[in-house]
């Protein structure tokens, strides 16, 4: 999708919603339109599918001209989600899915397994189908919406702050959601949000948007956080980016240390004599390469019989696909101050603050 010099002003308006906007949405990419109130997001993504026409410009869409090609078969190649899901009230969630396989024809048996495919999809319960949208839950109405839009398979997904209407935590849930969707069905996916850390989380690239329309970056997250083009985008950023930038490197990508470990059956002696010869003032317990959990010399010298009487189970972990900040947050939080990392009940190593500050300061 390409969209060359696209400006739109609106009748009576003095000045543009979005001036000359050029950029390219790359096939199977997440692209994400971020920015302020007034910043043209919603009027580009309804310029796209021709809810909206634009003033001057051109966009092309999988190398044909969009204008010259008919409203109601363009649409057909576009799934559409908004914020609040648009839900009909009055159709149950299974017949919601299917508006729009039902107005393209499709035989009934073919909707029936389709809705069914995008409910498991979406992770809807059987029993929801058949409910209305008033008795679910907003994180349920938001699945029921992607469902909806992605009934006919269609090769693009505009997407206008879908999940700004949920708590926090739904949010969350809702963005891991889409990411793994994403990784199945390769969709081209233009989303509209002012978050700039959904932004990051989810686009593959990233375009800010200033006030008018104006395009003033366009670029891969790590890009956007590490080299903002000027003022403003540096501004919307906050003072935050560089935690923002921890949340796109995994864990993977930077080298676990493997600290002082102990046996479950070791004595108390040969414990401490452990920790002594390590420098340390606190070891793990690790048992068929699953870590029992970690003591320090203070609960060692409480005369229990051996480490693992002593030892405190761990109250968090993270894997290997865990990103740094998470990394950070979870290392912040523990009395050892270092982020244990397992694949599964599988002990890989620590990772200490010491080694994510390095990452930061890079």
């Amino acid at each position: 999708m390409r969209l060359e010099h696209v400006s739109k002003r609106f009748p009576g308006a003095s000045t543009d919603a979005v001036a000359d906007l050029s950029l390219e949405v790359r096939q199977g990419e997440v692209t994400v339109f971020v920015g302020p109130s007034g910043c043209g997001k919603t009027t580009t993504l309804k310029m796209i599918n021709r809810l909206e026409e634009p003033t001057s410009g051109h966009i092309e869409i999988f190398g044909r001209d969009q204008a010259a090609t008919p409203a109601h078969e363009l649409r057909r190649q576009i799934g559409y989600v908004i914020q609040e899901t648009g839900l009909f009230p009055h159709r149950t969630i299974a017949e919601n899915i299917a508006t729009v396989p039902h107005l393209l024809g499709w035989p009934k048996a073919r909707i029936r397994d389709r809705v069914q495919e995008l409910a498991e999809l979406v992770g809807l319960e059987r029993e929801q189908l058949e409910r209305y949208p008033a008795s679910l839950s907003g994180g349920q109405r938001q699945r029921a919406g992607v469902a909806r839009a992605l009934a006919a398979d269609p090769p693009i997904l505009l997407m206008d702050e879908p999940f700004g209407a949920v708590d926090p935590i739904v949010r969350t849930r809702l963005q891991d959601e889409l990411l793994a969707l994403q990784q199945r069905l390769h969709k081209t996916i233009v989303f509209v949000t002012h978050d700039i850390e959904e932004a990051t989380k989810l686009g593959d690239r990233v375009a800010v948007l200033d006030v008018g329309g104006i395009l003033a970056q366009y670029a891969p997250p790590a890009e956007l956080l590490r080299e903002p083009a000027n003022a403003f985008v540096e501004e919307f950023l906050g003072r935050e980016r560089g935690l923002r930038e921890l949340s796109l490197i995994p864990v993977s990508d930077v080298p676990l240390e493997r600290r002082c470990e102990l046996s479950p059956g070791a004595s108390c002696e040969e414990a401490l004599a452990a920790m002594d010869r390590a420098g340390a003032d606190w070891a793990l317990v690790i048992e068929d390469d699953r870590c029992a959990g970690w003591v320090d010399r203070k609960r060692i010298a409480e005369a229990v019989p051996n480490v693992s009487a002593a030892a405190v189970p761990l109250a968090r972990w993270i894997g290997p696909n865990s990103n740094l900040r998470e990394a950070l947050e979870v290392a912040l939080t523990s009395h050892t101050r270092v982020a244990i990392v397992q694949d599964g009940e599988r002990y890989l190593g620590v990772l200490p603050i010491e080694r994510i500050a390095q990452r930061l300061e890079a």
